[in-house]
């Protein structure tokens, strides 16, 4: 196993989405770990106070290449990630080992349009929140002493598609733009693979959010993290599944939240059955009895998201992933 260090910089980010034509940033091995460096808020840099602007997120802004740019979402990448032997139908494994804020500030940015309320919430609002580092919180409003809990995670963890062109709005079956902040360090993620390699892409680090998502934001924070990645040919998922320390997270996506509901109940249902034995009534009833349900995101158009958890601490035996 090797160590990588995967810089930012504008031959290792892409902008607005995925493609499986980009070069990669990065080319392992199974079971090699990266620290990985992330920066967010490509479009609006020429807003941002100096302390938000380090040489290199400025040397990115200002000579970015246009043939890096591969779809229409604001999200700035690093990657991808090509993996040795990863073939369509297999799965990778990404072990979120650790995530921490690249700088001690970030942004929130209400889009018109966008959001849970977009007829009530109409201006457009960009606001640099600075982030306490050392108490670990970020004050919102300044002066009003309410403090947030930061708990960083990587907003999108997500492969390429056979598209030439893909948004990184909508998450999918391929991961990408989840939103889930659950998915924090000591967390895994499993993502199908669709093409050759898998071309890992991560990024829109978050330092704190609210399931939902509400505004379309979080507190966006360029991000530092440490993954490893293993190469999975002995498992069936075609959909993301996480395991945390405590739980395991079936995904769904839908245009309503009533689609993304079912899908994450049926993905629940079905792992019980491959993984506990049980049958679909018995997983059924389960689920009714045991996990919980939460909104993951109601702002990534066309795709709401919602997500199911399972408490470990339930089960007889540990599943093993």
């Amino acid at each position: 196993m090797t160590h990588h260090i995967l810089k930012a910089s504008c031959q290792t980010v892409h902008l607005g989405g995925f493609s499986h034509q980009l070069e990669p940033a990065l080319v392992i091995n199974s079971g090699d770990s990266i620290d990985v460096e992330t920066y967010t808020g490509f479009y609006v840099s020429d807003k941002a106070p100096p302390e938000f602007l380090t040489p290199e997120f400025l040397e990115i802004c200002q000579h970015f290449p246009p043939e890096r740019k591969v779809g229409t979402g604001p999200h700035l990448l690093t990657g991808p990630i090509y993996v040795k032997d990863a073939e369509p139908g297999d799965v990778l494994e990404v072990k979120l080992e650790a995530i921490s804020p690249r700088l001690p500030i970030g942004f929130n940015a209400i889009r018109p349009g966008w959001g849970a309320l977009p007829q009530q919430f109409t201006e457009p609002r960009l606001r640099f929140i600075p982030l306490d580092l050392d108490k670990g919180v970020a004050e919102f409003p300044t002066g009003s002493g309410i403090e947030i809990p930061l708990q960083p995670f990587f907003g999108i963890v997500g492969v390429a598609t056979e598209e030439t062109s893909r948004s990184s709005v909508p998450p999918g079956s391929y991961g990408g733009n989840i939103d889930n902040r659950e998915l924090q360090a000591g967390s895994r993620i499993f993502l199908p693979v669709f093409v050759p390699g898998g071309l890992l892409s991560i990024g829109d680090g978050h330092s704190a959010q609210g399931d939902g998502e509400i505004d379309v934001t979080a507190i966006e924070t360029s991000m530092n993290g440490t993954i490893q990645i293993n190469l999975r040919k002995d498992l069936p998922f075609i959909y993301p599944i996480a395991e945390t320390p405590t739980d395991i997270i079936t995904m769904g996506f839908g245009e309503t939240l009533d689609a993304a509901f079912e899908f994450a109940l049926t993905q629940m249902i079905t792992f019980l059955e491959r993984f506990a034995g049980l049958s679909a009534e018995e997983a059924y009833v389960l689920c009714s009895l045991a996990v919980n349900f939460h909104i993951t995101q109601v702002v990534n158009t066309p795709q709401k998201g919602v997500h199911g958890m399972l408490p470990k601490s339930i089960l007889p035996k540990a599943i093993q992933l």
